[in-house]
């Protein structure tokens, strides 16, 4: 990350800087429901308590199933699921994948271990 200008205050550089998340999905069914395909670039849902704003940037270190790769991934929120929301949807945000080659290659990573299950009908944390 780079450093702050020595100009900038500490409190509107931490105001700037994005968030850092941290998610580990463990199963198929898991990384199907936080899937999201309908992003353009793909995405992802995380749960979390703390409050974000739709184009809020977010880094997140993403871990899938038995891969001991973590993928790092500089997104933006696209999606803001509140404490409020009925049909016992989880509260959370869904990360929308970057433009770039990490978020293509974390796009199809996810897509070549969901295989046959992408065109499934269940139920998602999102639609």
């Amino acid at each position: 990350m780079a450093e702050t200008p020595p100009d900038v205050p500490a409190s509107v550089a931490s105001a700037v800087r994005p968030s850092v998340l941290s998610l580990v999905i463990k199963e198929k069914a898991a990384l199907y429901s936080a899937y999201m395909p309908f992003l353009k670039q793909g995405g992802i849902f995380v749960p979390t308590n703390k409050t974000y704003n739709l184009g809020d940037e977010i880094y997140l270190i993403l871990t899938l199933l038995d891969d001991s790769n973590k993928y790092p991934i500089a997104g933006k929120v696209a999606w803001v699921t509140p404490s409020t929301a009925g049909n016992n949807k989880s509260q959370g945000i869904g990360v929308h994948f970057p433009n770039d080659d990490s978020g293509i290659r974390i796009r199809q990573r996810i897509e070549e271990l969901l295989g046959s299950a992408l065109r499934s009908t269940r139920i998602t944390h999102t639609l």
